[in-house]
């Protein structure tokens, strides 16, 4: 008998793996029955909405099912992603996920909801671009050289999205750079910076590039810089901040996706393979370009360490302009 007994332990426990992975594919043929939702965890109209509401269409036909977009803006991401997190682990409920929840909140707030890299299973990266810095076209200051002369005399006030997103953090570490005081005023979405930026209500914007781009072509607001490592082939004359006086200076901001952790495996795989057809489709390369974007490596293992990257690295950046939200 004790020579048995660790054979027909051995013998239990590859029948119970045996029965978790019968149950798991089972689940994975069965998904999706209804409908997936697609939180973005921002307003509507903006880099995150443009890009979800694309992929939306191309899932669906994919998956057989609708994927619909729900904008659950506020606390700087923090309120859609923590929705997210909180969500039963069935595939049925996904987040949109980028540098704010992902990978700065947590350093910025004193408490927070969700756990980003426990309570959340990293799908993939989806999109990578860079950010643009505009003025208001009766601003004085032409260039961004002029512009940081201007705010080493008066503190300037700028428009971005909310606390800790990658437009707040692109203008601290600007402020850092160029020795310089920037007040950041946060908004739920681009849209709203950017309407007051033009009604002339604050003079600076920082945004993801996409959002203003027919606004600058139309010469509604003027593009001083792109805070990407090379200027963006539709915007060719806008040069990048390094080239325009802040040597060294480079942001990029991103957008991945994510479900809730204890989504099955055979599900998440099944995601895996989905978002990395999708994003190879030639509707979604076209979107990219337009959107003066690139897709980086894909898939849950390069999303993983780089949410653990771009944690240490901005928490390096909050910690050091000593940032707080509440």
């Amino acid at each position: 008998m004790k020579t048995n007994t660790p054979r027909r332990l051995a013998g239990h426990f590859l029948i119970a793996v045996c029965a978790m992975l019968a149950v798991s594919t089972a689940l994975a043929q069965a998904w999706p029955n209804k409908p997936i939702r697609l939180v973005n965890p921002y307003t509507s109209g903006g880099t995150s909405d443009i890009l979800a509401r694309a992929i939306a269409v191309k899932l669906g036909e994919r998956l057989g099912q609708p994927v619909i977009v729900e904008s659950k803006p506020g606390a700087g991401g923090n309120i859609g992603t923590d929705y997210v997190a909180k969500a039963p682990p069935d595939g049925y409920t996904l987040v949109l996920g980028n540098i704010g929840p992902m990978s700065v909140n947590s350093s910025m707030y004193k408490s927070m909801p969700f756990d980003a890299q426990k309570d959340l299973a990293p799908i993939s990266l989806l999109l990578a671009y860079p950010n643009i810095i505009l003025v208001n076209n009766t601003f004085g200051p032409k260039t961004l050289k002029e512009l940081i002369d201007y705010a080493k005399v008066i503190n300037l006030p700028y428009a971005g999205n909310g606390v800790g997103t990658s437009l707040h953090l692109t203008g601290e570490l600007l402020a850092r750079k160029a020795g310089i005081k920037l007040t950041h005023i946060p908004y739920k979405g681009d849209a709203p910076g950017l309407n007051d930026v033009m009604g002339g209500a604050v003079q600076m914007n920082i945004s993801p590039i996409a959002s203003p781009m027919q606004l600058v072509k139309a010469g509604k607001l003027r593009a001083l810089a792109v805070t990407g490592p090379q200027r963006s082939e539709l915007l060719p004359d806008v040069p990048t901040a390094s080239e325009a006086g802040v040597p060294g200076f480079e942001v990029t901001g991103w957008i991945g996706v994510l479900a809730p952790a204890g989504t099955p495996p055979a599900i998440m795989s099944r995601l895996v393979s989905e978002f990395n057809y999708v994003m190879q489709t030639p509707e979604l390369k076209r979107l990219v370009v337009e959107m003066a974007s690139f897709v980086p490596p894909m898939g849950p293992e390069y999303f993983t360490k780089f949410i653990q990257t771009e944690t240490v690295k901005w928490r390096e950046v909050v910690q050091g302009a000593n940032l707080k939200a509440e």
